[in-house]
């Protein structure tokens, strides 16, 4: 394999070119941000990882008319559009601002951290203090932002006064950059403070993108388009390119011709096959693309050790609060629909852009919204679309897994999440009706709790036993699994040693829905013929037998 100097967790597009990293031609972009003159704002969303960072950081660098970026851009696809480069390379003023930092455990925290990181911010353009072009009365807001001194309401206008103060001293209107704009309000959501940072979010890209006369235009980045809270409303030529678009696509990501170059490069073309069956799949408006965190993060593991098997390394670069708080409010069909997905099948759900993050639970079309517009599921591709009976109706889709990573994310932490909810849901009632001898409220119970549980594997004996053993060791008594006693092997005891009862399940798996109450009984049969529960006389004051029959996330209980 060719040693090749591979640019994992750097996002600064002139680091990765003066340093001789390897870099995936994205300059393209910046040729058709200005097609037919640049819209006055571009607002990008895409899942975390697919380079939203290296694109922003990458136009700064063209466009900052602070910098000579001749030699960084030398070869790269937009060197050779020559008027583009004339008029726009280093002729404007450039602000460029990430909010991915900005987080606390409550809003105050929250809003210190903002303050922090304007100050940081507004000390790479400190030399507008001794302009002489900049007004007095703004130089004085721009020295209490820097000193992290600014009022509420500056810093809720601090943009403003930074594109103000750019371009009275340079003589051109701004362009402005800003990366994650709604991380903080994500943060705010996932810890109860979202309407306070909302409200200082709104107003800070609220008055620096609507009617600002010095602003040349304005790209924005996220994980979610959250128009609906009003902050792009009203903005003028306001365009929103996101992966249901076609626009930016091929952009964000690395298309197939670019991961077949990359492991030519690398001399890696014999792991095609994993790499696409392992980090492909993301359907981006018309263009199939690969994520690029992944892609790098296996080659320079192979680049390491040879026999490196892929792994999941996107699942680590954030937590998943978002996706992990949709688990409690999980029905019966969120269960099934995953059960689906598990199973390489597809699902047709609406998919709504708008979302808020402050009403991601208020219906379960959110969820699987949340799940595509974060990369956990993407639309289904052409093939499989043409398979379907009938066309999708308008705002309809039909929604799959990608890949091999994100499904291991699925039977690995989401169904986690799924078994843990069940564990701690409320199964007082369960054990009550178990020890009270009352199976048909245990059946009940039991049955409700099945429909909580996710499995896309074929129903087995096993994933019962091992489900009904799980409830009860999850609620702190003794359970013993496949021990002998009496005559055989009984297949799950209960124990209460402080109540002195003792519970001995029988598991029989019905191969149909009919056949459930005879399998109950040949239960109950195998427990007198086995005496399972003669072991228990001496020790326990209160012995209850049961046989349990389960169809698919069917059960029903007998007691002996």
């Amino acid at each position: 394999m060719k040693k090749v100097s591979l640019p994992v967790g750097i996002s600064d597009f002139e680091k990765i070119r003066e340093n001789g990293y390897y870099y995936v031609d994205k300059s393209g972009l910046i040729s058709e941000l200005l097609r037919d003159g640049a819209a006055e704002v571009t607002l990008i969303t895409r899942p975390r990882r697919f380079g939203k960072t290296l694109g922003m950081s990458m136009l700064a660098s063209f466009f900052d008319i602070s910098r000579d970026s001749r030699l960084v851009f030398e070869g790269l696809e937009i060197s050779g559009e020559r008027q583009i480069c004339e008029e726009w390379m280093n002729q404007w003023p450039v602000i460029f601002v990430s909010l991915k930092d900005v987080d606390g455990l409550d809003f105050a925290g929250a809003f210190a951290m903002l303050r922090t990181m304007l100050a940081y911010v507004f000390q790479q353009y400190d030399f507008l203090l001794k302009s002489e072009d900049v007004h007095d009365f703004d130089k004085k807001l721009f020295s209490r932002i820097l000193q992290k001194e600014a009022s509420d309401d500056e810093v809720k206008t601090c943009f403003l006064l930074l594109t103000r103060m750019m371009c009275a001293h340079y003589k051109k209107p701004v362009i402005l950059l800003i990366d994650e704009y709604d991380v903080p309000v994500a943060r705010a959501g996932n810890r109860g403070y979202y309407a306070e940072m909302m409200d200082v979010v709104k107003a800070m890209l609220g008055t620096a993108l609507k009617d600002n006369p010095f602003l040349r235009f304005a790209v924005v980045t996220g994980c979610l388009k959250i128009t609906k809270e009003s902050i792009f409303t009203g903005t003028n030529n306001f365009i929103s390119d996101t992966i249901a678009s076609c626009g930016l696509n091929e952009y964000f990501g690395f298309t197939q011709s670019d991961v077949d170059r990359l492991l030519a490069d690398a001399g890696a073309e014999k792991y095609a096959g994993s790499m696409k069956a392992w980090y492909d799949g993301y359907h981006f408006g018309d263009v199939d693309v690969y994520c690029p965190w992944d892609v790098m993060n296996y080659l320079l593991d192979l680049q390491r050790n040879p026999a490196a098997r892929p792994a999941g390394y996107w699942k680590n670069t954030s937590d998943n609060a978002v996706i992990r708080s949709f688990i409690d409010f999980a029905g019966s069909s969120i269960t099934k629909k995953l059960e689906i997905l598990l199973a390489g099948g597809y699902i047709v759900q609406r998919v709504d852009e708008d979302l808020t993050y402050d009403y991601l639970h208020s219906s379960e079309e959110n969820l699987w919204s949340v799940l595509y517009l974060t990369g956990y599921l993407t639309r289904a591709g052409q093939e499989a679309l043409a398979a379907l009976p009938n066309p999708l109706p308008d705002g309809m889709a039909a929604l799959m897994i990608p890949n091999a990573e994100i499904r291991e994310i699925f039977e690995t932490t989401v169904m986690k999440w799924f078994d843990d909810s069940a564990r701690t849901w409320n199964r007082r009632s369960l054990f009550d009706a178990v020890w009270n001898g009352d199976s048909e409220t245990a059946s009940q119970e039991m049955n409700r709790l099945l429909r909580r549980t996710i499995s896309y594997h074929d129903y087995k004996e096993d994933f019962y036993h091992a489900f009904l053993a799980g409830i009860f060791a999850g609620a702190g008594y003794v359970v013993e699994s496949n021990k002998e006693h009496g005559e055989g092997r009984s297949d799950i005891v209960v124990c209460d040693p402080l109540e002195s009862r003792v519970a001995v399940f029988e598991v029989k798996y019905s191969k149909t829905l009919a056949a459930m109450d005879d399998d109950c009984e040949k239960a109950l049969c195998q427990i007198q013929e086995k005496i399972y529960a003669e072991d228990y006389k001496e020790d326990y004051d209160q012995i209850l037998c049961y046989g349990i029959a389960f169809f698919k996330k069917r059960c029903l209980l007998k007691r002996l």
